[in-house]
């Protein structure tokens, strides 16, 4: 049996080092450079490190490999040397340690990547990725394998399942970074990430806080799992100081609540961001009174706390329900419960919609005077769909607007809603907001890039709208992307976008049915002039079974023609729609051949679509509405 099995089967605490990141700062290494390579260009000053947190009495030490996976490393073009630098690494540790007692964990942190239900990447490409870097790691010697400052429990899991294929016969340490509130970013609270983190050999909490508010969430940890528990703080939060982050927990301080986190129940302490060789030192003196009332004495029992069905597999995908193409959950209403528009969408009976643009300033009254026409028009419209365009400009928010909206003329909305603007805490806020205010469908959207404006403006696109669209029917099914329980549900309808005009038609349809099986209950088009490809559309996504709205413009003259045509992507105007629409601007009639046109593609799709959008471009809208639906 290894050394660090029989740490972890029993026996007294032991003391993990401390920060390797912050001492190679400290000692000259610029952050813009990537550290993990300096296992190949200055072994040298990262095996110093090293030794000295075995000298100062680190009892296991970790690879200077946090972020030598795949992905981070691409980000230096460094993607081809991920064997070589973490079997590297691995090697200059265990030239540390020597023939100490001293056992070398292989660290691996995230990916840096959304992966599904909520981003672009597949558990298969993740748990790969993992799979390259321990697998090197393994053949550099390491002991074991320390996971790291995980805030996805659907990672850290796909992290140790690559674990357990590279490295089979080595033990993981398995952590997870939770903030002040107990939380980790991804909102998972402890009693749900430690049945993930049980797939491991030891459960743990690292980083993104400072010792004090860690103890709390080591505490419930140690209440909730029969495995051994490591526990990894900051030196308290960082304080900027001019453009450095200065960590403030003396060494003295952070030896103390060792002392706590131990007597709380931690078998394995260090510490994360922040921490020195000084700090392990000070750490080693307190702990070895602990040390010597437990030696030889059996801690902890390392017993799986398991469910009483007898699995050990949570439930960590998209709400709570095990996987990102699961649809159905208890929770969850059903279809026509849920708005008048998805009651219309469920009975089969095509839905008229509109769209207009979210108001320019605070002023929402020419959005209620298109409400009310709106309302009053004799075609009728089931709801109106709210845009967000992509301009670099003030607006209202859409979720706002549409509360102002419904609550104006009694009309139903569509809130468009996008990526681009915010991080995923915020999209989150966003969303249970609106679930309050009583706001029924929702129009998800990864979001344009944002055009040039009056002022600077960048995309956020924490996530792109299949991880919107799973995160919305999480919230459908009462649970946060963490998998935590948010308590009343909501009741969202959820639209996406699909367009028969793109560019590349397969990756669109394949998008298509990922939104599907991630929840999408119907799908809006761009403007469609081209009823051929519309139809050749509707038929090659016939599989997924969504109802396609087709956005309708009515054309109003020729430069509306030839800008579509010719400056809009994923837009197609046939040239025949174009010599139609300068004939008619000869003669005068440009309004009315648009609408005309917008007609007649109505006609030829009417079949194969749930539903039409009119959009109104330079008209009004109740003039577009009732010349293209009546």
């Amino acid at each position: 049996m290894s050394l660090l099995r029989e740490w972890i089967d029993g026996g007294p605490p032991r003391l993990i080092d401390g920060a390797v990141g912050t001492v190679l700062y400290s000692r000259g290494v610029f952050v813009n450079q990537c550290f993990d390579h300096l296992a190949l260009t200055d072994p040298d000053t990262v095996l110093a490190v090293h030794a000295d947190y075995v000298r100062a009495g680190a009892e296991l030490i970790e690879t200077n490999t946090f972020g030598a996976n795949p992905v981070k490393l691409e980000m230096f073009g460094l993607e081809k040397l991920t064997e070589d630098m973490n079997a590297r690494s691995a090697e200059l540790a265990r030239r540390a340690a020597g023939g100490r007692p001293v056992a070398v964990l292989g660290a691996v942190g995230p990916l840096g990547i959304r992966m599904e239900p909520l981003g672009p990447t597949s558990r298969s490409e993740v748990r790969a990725f993992f799979r390259t870097q321990i697998g090197a790691l393994a053949n550099g010697g390491v002991d074991g394998i320390i996971l790291e400052t995980f805030a996805d429990p659907n990672e850290i899991s796909e992290a140790i399942a690559a674990a357990r294929q590279a490295a089979s016969d080595l033990p993981v340490i398995a952590q997870m970074s939770f903030g002040e509130e107990g939380y980790t970013e991804f909102g998972t609270e402890a009693a749900e990430a430690v049945p993930v983190l049980e797939k491991g050999d030891v459960v743990g909490v690292n980083c993104s806080v400072g010792p004090s508010p860690m103890l709390l969430t080591v505490e419930k940890i140690v209440s909730l799992s029969r495995l051994p528990v490591a526990a990894l703080p900051n030196a308290g939060l960082p304080r900027d100081v001019g453009d450095r982050k200065i960590y403030l927990a003396s060494p003295e301080y952070m030896a103390r609540c060792a002392v706590r986190m131990v007597q709380a129940g931690a078998r394995f302490v260090g510490g994360c961001c922040g921490t020195t060789p000084e700090h392990t030192r000070m750490m080693a003196a307190h702990l070895a009174p602990l040390r010597e009332r437990r030696g030889g004495k059996a801690g902890r029992s390392t017993t799986a706390a398991v469910p009483v069905d007898g699995s050990r597999e949570p439930a960590v995908g998209r709400a709570g329900e095990g996987s990102a193409g699961h649809r159905a959950a208890a929770r969850t209403t059903v279809l026509a419960e849920r708005s008048a528009l998805g009651a219309k969408l469920a009975a089969g009976e095509f839905a008229r919609l509109a769209r207009v643009s979210s108001p320019r300033g605070a002023d929402a009254s020419g959005l209620m005077a298109a409400g009310r026409a709106l309302a009053r028009a004799s075609s009728g419209v089931d709801a109106v769909v709210v845009s967000d365009p992509p301009e670099k400009r003030s607006r209202m928010a859409t979720l706002a607007a549409c509360a102002v909206l419904e609550r104006g003329t009694g009309i139903e909305t569509v809130a468009q809603y996008g990526c681009r603007d915010r991080n995923l805490s915020g999209i989150i806020g966003d969303l249970l907001g609106a679930a309050a205010s009583g706001l029924k469908n929702l129009f998800v959207v990864t979001g344009d890039p944002p055009r040039e404006g009056p002022y600077d403006s960048g995309g956020v696109y924490d996530i792109d709208s299949i991880g919107l669209v799973n995160l919305v029917a999480g919230l459908n099914a009462g649970r946060d992307p963490g998998g935590g329980d948010i308590g009343s549900a909501s009741r969202f309808l959820i639209a996406v976008a699909a367009n028969p005009c793109a560019v590349d038609p397969d990756e669109e349809e394949r998008r298509l049915v990922w939104k599907v099986e991630a929840g999408a209950d119907c799908a809006i088009t761009p403007p469609v002039f081209d009823a051929e490809r519309f139809l050749r559309f509707a038929e090659t996504t016939r599989d997924p079974g969504i109802p396609l709205l087709a956005g309708l413009r009515p054309l109003a003259n020729l430069a509306e023609a030839e800008f579509l045509a010719n400056e809009v992507p994923g837009i197609s105007v046939p040239d025949a729609v174009v010599r139609r629409m300068a004939r008619a601007s000869h003669e005068g009639r440009a309004g009315a051949e648009g609408i005309a046109i917008a007609r007649e593609v109505l006609h030829d799709i009417r079949d194969a679509a749930a539903g039409a959008v009119v959009i109104a471009g330079a008209s009004s809208v109740e003039g577009a509405v009732e010349g293209v639906l009546d």
